[in-house]
């Protein structure tokens, strides 16, 4: 049996849209319903909330937020000057909620909205991160479930800690948001940041589902470039792998100039263009490889002492 916490908490959910029009009235009806059903219940307070945060939208999306907040009380509206990303948008709606509790979920709602309910019981046990979990890849194609499940594990191996199966559908408390928000970084990837933060956490399993409506805002281009992110933001294990690459090379280069030295002085001399362009190409290919991954943490942290802005808002809607 759950032992709920006396205070009823004010939620606050955050959904980061781009180009959700053919998304959106579905979204906000379900998510108002959501929390309709926990006012209800006494789980949360009558102010509890839904914050869309437009990542700088070409269509109408943030002219739909608008029309909904002035039609609904409990709809909020942030809007980004320009598009920034989706870590960029939900780290902004993060940053500008006024709750107890938050909830951050896609506008796509293939994350099961009737979890939230569960996430904020498990909060009310006692926990300050709720990580909704994926508990299989039914809606997605082969080729995604395969890289993904890859993904998560070549993270974990490089030292990366993060839930498997989990994206960004999780319940953050009032402190665990202000925690978060003071790793004062650039390069932001929060599946990793947020279980650093280190409170009580547990995870609630939950079924995927397809997306009913619209397109999907995550491309393998962008699927790529998130892996990438994650990787060199939370792990310098990629340099320690062109260390220990380099240290091995050199050291068979040590054996094989020993070997040659050898060969000559008994009087064996072998012809050998074809094995040296083999050997210069590979060393070659090695070099450049070294260098662009060194050019990558380079590049991020030139864009870390810049202490640009995560985002600028255009207007917010409270």
């Amino acid at each position: 049996m759950i032992e709920y916490q006396q205070e009823v908490p004010l939620l606050a959910i955050i959904v980061p849209c781009y180009n959700e029009r053919d998304m959106f009235p579905v979204c906000l009806t379900q998510l108002r319903a959501v929390l309709a059903g926990l006012r209800e219940t006494n789980k949360i307070a009558d102010k509890s909330y839904l914050l869309f945060v437009d990542d700088g939208s070409r269509d109408e999306t943030w002219a739909m937020i608008a029309q909904a907040y002035k039609d609904y009380p409990d709809v909020r509206g942030l809007k980004l000057a320009s598009n920034r990303g989706h870590q960029r948008a939900l780290w902004a709606g993060l940053d500008n909620v006024e709750c107890d509790i938050c909830v951050s979920i896609d506008a796509d709602l293939q994350d099961d909205v009737h979890v939230i309910g569960q996430m904020v019981d498990a909060y009310l046990a006692g926990n300050d991160i709720v990580y909704g979990v994926r508990d299989n890849w039914t809606s997605d194609t082969l080729f995604k479930r395969k890289t993904a499940q890859y993904f998560y594990k070549l993270m974990t191996r490089l030292g990366v800690k993060q839930i498997e199966n989990h994206a960004d559908f999780r319940l953050l408390s009032a402190r665990a948001v202000k925690a978060l928000m003071s790793y004062d970084e650039e390069n932001i990837y929060l599946r990793g940041l947020v279980p650093l933060i280190g409170y009580c956490s547990t995870n609630i399993y939950y079924t995927r589902k397809c997306r009913s409506a619209g397109e999907s805002k995550y491309p393998l281009k962008k699927m790529l470039a998130l892996a990438l992110e994650g990787l060199t933001s939370l792990s310098i294990m990629p340099l320690r792998v062109i260390a220990l690459t380099g240290f091995t090379i050199s050291l068979f280069s040590c054996l094989a100039a020993v070997y040659a030295v050898i060969e000559k002085l008994i009087g064996n001399t072998v012809e050998g263009w074809s094995s040296m362009m083999i050997a210069i190409f590979f060393l070659g290919g090695i070099q450049m490889l070294s260098i662009g991954v060194i050019g990558e943490y380079i590049g991020k942290i030139y864009m870390e002492v810049k202490h640009r802005p995560k985002y600028i808002i255009e207007k917010y809607l409270q």
